[in-house]
C-alpha cells in the first residue's frame, strides 16, 4: 500500500495550486513534519469544495462528534481550511497560497530549509508552465494618472477601501529568511488577508483585526519601503502580499528568469524620457528585477523584465518615468473571483 504521505502529496498536487514530487522527497518530508498519519489520512478526504463535519461523517461512514472535533483541529493547526463562524465548514488547502502561510507563527530552521530546497523545483515543474499564476502585480497608486483609466481591482486602496474584515500578519517570506539568516530591514507586519480569509486568520491567532485607515496606513509604509504589490489572483482578492526581490519567493525566482515579464500577471509596464531624465539612479535602486539601469545621463527600461508595479514612477523625483497599460492583446484577462482562478490554474495543468 503506498505511503499515506505519499498519497497526501499526490493529493494536493491534483488542486489546482500544486505540489508536485522530487527526486529527493522533500516534499514527504515537509508533510510529515505537519501531518500525522491521522491527519494525513484525513487530509485525504476533502476537496477544495466546503463541507460540514455531518456531510463528511455521513460520507466516510464516521461520528460526526470525532470527525468535528479531528477537522477543527486540523484547521487550527493551518492543515486544511475552514469558513464559516459558529456550523463550520472544512476543505482542502493548497500547500501555496495556504498550508504554508498558515505556519507562519510555527517555523522551524528544519521545515525552512525544507522549504526553500523545494520551491525552486514548484517553481520550475509547475509554475513557470502556467499563464494564471497565484498572485498578480498591481502597480502603486502614486504611478497611476487619470488617463489610465485604472480598474478598482487594479488598485490596492480600492480594494482595502471595499473591505469589511482586514487582517494584518506578518509576512512569511521575509520572516523565514530572516530567520535563516539571510532576511532584510523592510517591514514585517505587512500580509494583508481580507474577507473569509481574515476571518480564518483571526480565529486562527495568526495575524490581528485592523481597519481601512491602519490597513492604508500598512500599505503607505511598504510602499514607502520599496515592496512590490501583490494580490491573490482575482478582482475580488483574499490577500494583498507586499513583497521584496530578496525574500519574496515569487519575486526571487521571477528575478532569475530572463523575461519576468512574460510570466507575472500584469498589465503594465514603465517607459522613461530621455528629455526628463537626470540619471540620478533611484529607479534602478529600487526596481526589484533589475529592469532599469542608467546608462550615461539617462535610465533605460528592458520591458521584457518589467513587471509593471509603478515602484520607480513613485520614486522619481523629476517626472521622467512613466507606466502605461499594455496594448489589449497582451494584457492579462484578471479572474472574476478565486473560483475561476483555480478552475484556470486547473484547465491549464489538464486536471479538468
Amino acid at each position: 500500500m503506498t505511503d499515506v504521505y505519499e498519497r497526501l502529496a499526490t493529493h494536493l498536487d491534483n488542486l489546482p495550486a500544486s505540489y508536485p514530487a522530487t527526486d529527493s522527497g522533500v516534499e514527504i518530508r515537509i508533510l510529515k513534519r505537519l501531518f500525522t498519519p491521522e491527519e494525513a489520512e484525513a487530509a485525504l478526504a476533502l476537496t477544495m469544495f466546503p463541507e460540514s463535519a455531518d456531510a463528511i461523517a455521513k460520507r466516510l461512514g464516521k461520528d460526526e462528534t470525532d470527525i468535528e472535533k479531528l477537522y477543527y483541529g486540523m484547521s487550527k493547526k493551518g492543515l486544511i481550511g475552514r469558513s464559516g463562524k459558529e456550523q463550520y465548514k472544512y476543505m482542502a488547502a493548497h500547500f501555496i497560497v495556504g498550508i504554508w502561510e498558515f505556519h507562519v507563527n510555527n517555523l522551524d530552521e528544519e521545515l525552512i530549509r525544507d522549504f526553500n530546497e523545494y520551491i525552486p523545483q514548484i517553481w520550475e515543474k509547475r509554475w513557470v508552465k502556467q499563464k494564471t499564476q497565484n498572485l498578480r502585480v498591481i502597480p502603486v497608486s502614486k504611478s497611476i494618472t487619470v488617463e489610465m483609466n485604472v480598474m478598482p481591482y487594479e488598485e490596492a486602496e480600492s480594494i482595502i477601501k471595499k473591505q469589511s474584515k482586514i487582517v494584518v500578519a506578518p509576512c512569511i517570506c521575509r520572516k523565514e529568511q530572516n530567520m535563516a539568516g539571510h532576511g532584510c530591514d523592510r517591514p514585517l507586519e505587512t500580509c494583508l488577508t481580507l474577507g473569509a480569509g481574515a476571518l480564518f486568520y483571526e480565529k486562527n491567532g495568526i495575524g490581528r483585526a485592523i481597519s481601512q485607515e491602519e490597513a492604508l496606513a500598512i500599505l503607505n509604509e511598504g510602499i514607502e519601503a520599496g515592496l512590490v504589490l501583490q494580490p491573490s489572483n482575482s478582482q475580488n482578492p483574499f490577500v494583498i502580499c507586499m513583497c521584496c526581490g530578496c525574500c519574496c519567493l515569487v519575486l526571487k525566482n521571477l528575478n532569475r528568469l530572463l523575461e519576468p515579464a512574460r510570466v507575472a500577471n500584469t498589465n503594465y509596464y514603465v517607459t522613461v524620457s530621455e528629455n526628463d531624465c537626470t540619471g540620478c539612479g533611484n529607479c534602478e535602486d529600487i526596481c526589484q528585477m533589475g529592469a532599469i539601469i542608467v546608462q550615461g545621463a539617462s535610465a533605460v527600461v528592458n520591458p521584457a523584465r518589467c513587471i509593471g508595479c509603478g515602484l520607480c514612477v513613485a520614486r522619481c523625483e523629476f517626472n521622467a518615468t512613466m507606466l502605461v497599460k499594455k496594448e489589449e492583446s497582451e494584457r492579462y484577462a484578471v479572474p472574476a473571483n478565486s473560483v475561476e482562478q483555480y478552475m484556470n490554474m486547473a484547465r491549464e495543468r489538464g486536471l479538468i
